[in-house]
């Protein structure tokens, strides 16, 4: 038996790039927002924002000695600093990111696109994570589970 490397783009940054893309080419399709300094503004301050989260999120499970990478078994089950405030703080990052370039690409479709793409992140990996940090903390994670919400 042929042992074979499964290679697999099923990441959320893949996800999130397309759906950037996405955002980018249907960029005034439905007719452009304004591009005011408020809005590049607050499109930057949605890109930082998703960003720095992101990293504070990534830092934390990488301090607490846990993999934040899909599709692997995490080591422990974090719930401090940034988990206390969402279960899924990369993906919310994520979102606000989608968020903040479909408003500095004047995007209403890419805007329109944020909960598609939240539910394909839902599908696509949070159900399994939960699935799995249940099936490898049970009480622990339903006591996070009942105070903190999956998004935010």
């Amino acid at each position: 038996m042929e042992n074979r490397i499964k290679i697999t783009l099923d990441y959320p940054p893949v996800w999130l790039a397309a759906f950037l893309v996405f955002a980018y080419l249907t960029r005034g399709v439905v007719g452009p927002l304004a591009q005011t300094e408020a809005v590049l503004a607050l499109s930057f301050g949605l890109i930082g924002i998703g960003i720095g989260v992101m990293c504070i999120a990534a830092f934390t499970m990488w301090r607490h000695k846990t993999t934040f990478i899909p599709h692997r078994y995490p080591q422990r089950l974090v719930t401090q600093g940034i988990f206390r405030y969402s279960r899924n703080p990369i993906y919310l990052g994520d979102a606000f990111t989608l968020v903040g370039f479909s408003l500095l690409y004047g995007s209403i479709i890419g805007l329109l696109s944020v909960p598609v793409f939240m539910v394909v992140i839902e599908r696509r990996f949070i159900r399994k994570e939960e699935k799995n940090l249940k099936g490898l903390f049970a009480q622990d994670y339903d006591l996070w589970a009942k105070k903190t919400r999956r998004w935010m």
